[in-house]
């Protein structure tokens, strides 16, 4: 079919153009365009929608923070599942309504909040103070420029007014707080006994005949449906750099190409007195700023160590004020021209006269000078290592993807040429069904997967891909599946397996430990409850056959599960003592709850830290329902798409 139209180009080409004419027709050119442009809506917000191609901006744009967080412990697969898909698509709903409420809002930021959100970012201080050259290096490495960085900032910054401010003023009143930590405190003294359903097991006995009859009674629980055996080939970056060889030509090549980013250019500690001059002030009233300015500029000159104090009495920079006008290390292109060209001027312990800016006059003072360096090779050749790998790797998978797509589409009868073009190898599943893999059981006792191959195969678009027409009945290697922006995997179907009931004699093991269980388990819920039977209405001091004494608070479980705390803190102080019974999975547990005390009295710090972390857990719950206002308000509606999209049916990995 290929060859065909290979070489009947041109008469396809008039095929092609009659078929289209009739939809000019019908549409016209603006509206075929439109048609043919046209992406699928996932849900509306205030009546505008969000399209499948804004999810996959978005899920690529997270994926690839997680790769940053998790390095080579990150899998793709891993995040492609309906609980991930429809958590990013609320939350492309929620970042979509808070957006439309500030821009309704009017809500802006500053330049000067901007600036010192930037300086509190943690990953761009060195020794505290904000570092020019780390934040050159943090943008590089995630791919942004400064601009675009700073943009995305802004409006991050903007949007959080939106909500924020109901989280912040959220507040816990302090006896509230007191009696949540004495609730939490309150120690509780318990002892049980534990009727397990595997001692009694071993006393179980199961015939034959017991085991024909489950049998024959659950042939529904054993159906095993519809399966398939496979052949597959993954392509990923380990498989794209597998045999990539870096050599130290190679490395000394980028060092010399990125000294920049290793370096640190000449930086000043600076600190500053601002005098700000409104925008309305007249030439006599500029004047009296600039005179005061002087004036300061020489009383500093005469003792510089008097700059911090005479910065905190006069400066007008709230920011550095109070810190003695203290700016950090500063290095070039990171204040406005006129007060670096200025600065640059000074030597260490001299002062500025009078600088003029946009924001108002300065006085300058530079504490300290650090001369530029650069880390030598050997401290950053492993980083140049990883970065030359990922580069060549991402460069390998382009080209290699390109041509695993080629080959898919010419190659339709085999999988073996296309690995052995790639140089990849052919892995083998079986018992994969519509719904997923088999149990091992299940499998006959075939290898089972890794955890990232499972990940794989339970991809949806692997099991619908498996079970399409042109794969499981023409016997047709699949096309090229995105499982991730760098994962691509591809199949064929070696064998069909249809539903069945195992015989007898394959799950007779199987059904025996199942009766087996399921008898031990009643046995055992009944000798615990005749236990608890005959206990009641005693008052005992500590019954025979029950563990030590434990004490537990809410927070301190000891020995006991989470089903079993639970039961016993829930329990009414009256009367004491007191036996609870409690069913589970495993057994029957008897439990002596003897004494209930206070906790010991809190330090006010105590109590403080809880007051903020659940006044922090109520400002988190008044945001939700806030944010569920918004929702209701803009008529959020989700589409039928989006059910597609979070199911795995409609392919959100693509675009």
């Amino acid at each position: 079919m290929f060859d065909f139209i290979r070489n009947h180009q041109r008469w396809m080409q008039l095929i092609l153009l009659l078929l289209i004419l009739p939809s000019f027709v019908f549409f016209g050119v603006q509206g075929y365009t439109s048609f043919m442009s046209s992406e699928p809506e996932l849900a509306t917000v205030d009546g505008k929608g969000i399209t499948l191609g804004e999810f996959n901006n978005a899920r690529r744009a997270q994926l690839e923070q997680y790769r940053t967080m998790l390095g080579a412990q990150f899998d793709a697969a891993a995040f492609d599942t309906p609980l991930f898909r429809e958590q990013l698509l609320n939350t492309l709903i929620d970042q979509r309504a808070i957006a439309i409420a500030a821009t309704k809002g009017a809500y802006s930021v500053s330049d000067e909040t901007l600036r010192r959100s930037i300086a509190a970012i943690p990953a761009v201080q060195q020794d505290g103070q904000f570092s020019p050259e780390r934040y050159k290096q943090a943008l590089a490495a995630q791919g942004l420029s400064t601009a675009a960085f700073e943009q995305g900032l802004r409006r991050d910054l903007t949007l959080a007014q939106v909500l924020q401010p109901i989280g912040l003023t959220a507040r816990v009143p302090t006896d509230i707080g007191q009696k949540i930590f004495a609730l939490i405190t309150e120690q509780r003294s318990v002892a049980r006994k534990v009727f397990s359903a595997e001692t009694y097991a071993k006393n179980m006995t199961v015939s034959a005949e017991d085991i024909k009859a489950w049998y024959d009674a659950n042939q529904a629980k054993l159906m095993i449906p519809e399966n398939l055996d496979l052949d597959y080939l993954v392509l990923n970056e380990e498989a794209a750099s597998k045999d990539i060889k870096i050599s130290e030509a190679d490395i000394e090549s980028f060092y010399k190409q990125n000294e920049a980013r290793y370096g640190q250019p000449e930086r000043r500690r600076v600190s500053h007195i601002l005098l700000e001059v409104p925008a309305s002030a007249d030439a006599a009233a500029k004047a009296a700023v600039q005179a005061k300015a002087a004036d300061l500029a020489k009383r500093a000159a005469a003792n510089p160590k008097e700059f911090s104090a005479l910065a905190k009495e006069f400066s007008q920079d709230s920011g550095s004020a109070n810190q003695g006008g203290d700016l950090g290390w500063i290095s070039k292109n990171m204040l406005v021209p006129q007060v670096e060209e200025a600065l640059f001027k000074l030597k260490k312990d001299e002062i500025s006269g009078v600088v003029e800016s946009p924001f108002g006059v300065h006085v300058l003072y530079v504490t300290d000078v650090q001369a530029p360096s650069i880390k030598p090779l050997a401290d950053v050749k492993e980083d140049i290592i990883a970065e030359i790998r990922k580069q060549l790797a991402a460069e390998r998978f382009a080209a290699m993807a390109g041509k695993l797509t080629n080959l898919i589409y010419d190659q339709r009868d085999s999988l073996k040429p296309i690995a052995d073009a790639l140089g990849i190898e052919i892995r083998k599943a079986t018992g994969l069904t519509r719904e997923g893999l088999l149990s091992a059981s299940q499998r006959g006792g075939a290898a089972t997967p890794t955890d990232t191959e499972q990940t794989w195969l339970g991809n949806p678009k692997v099991r619908q891909t498996a079970f399409s027409t042109e794969v499981l009945k023409d016997k047709m290697n699949s096309g090229a599946i995105e499982l991730a922006s760098d994962t691509i995997l591809a199949l064929r179907v070696t064998a069909v397996h249809a539903p069945k009931v195992p015989a007898l004699e394959q799950v007779t093991e199987q059904i025996r430990t199942t009766l087996t269980n399921e008898r031990a388990l009643i046995a055992a819920q009944e000798a615990g409850v005749k236990q608890l039977d005959s206990l009641k209405g005693t008052v005992a001091s500590e019954p025979k056959d029950f563990d030590a004494v434990q004490v537990v608070t809410r927070q301190a479980a000891q020995s006991l599960s989470r089903e079993q705390l639970e039961l016993v803190m829930s329990a009414s102080p009256t009367p004491l003592p007191r036996f609870l019974g409690l069913a589970g999975p495993e057994g029957y547990t008897v439990l002596w709850l003897s004494k209930i005390e206070p906790g010991p009295a809190p330090e006010p710090a105590q109590v403080t830290q809880l007051q903020a972390q659940l006044s922090q857990a109520w400002g988190t719950a008044e945001e939700q329902a806030a944010l569920k206002l918004l929702r209701e308000s803009y008529k959020v509606k989700m589409l039928p798409d989006a059910k597609k999209l979070i199911s795995g049916e409609l392919d959100g990995a693509k675009l």
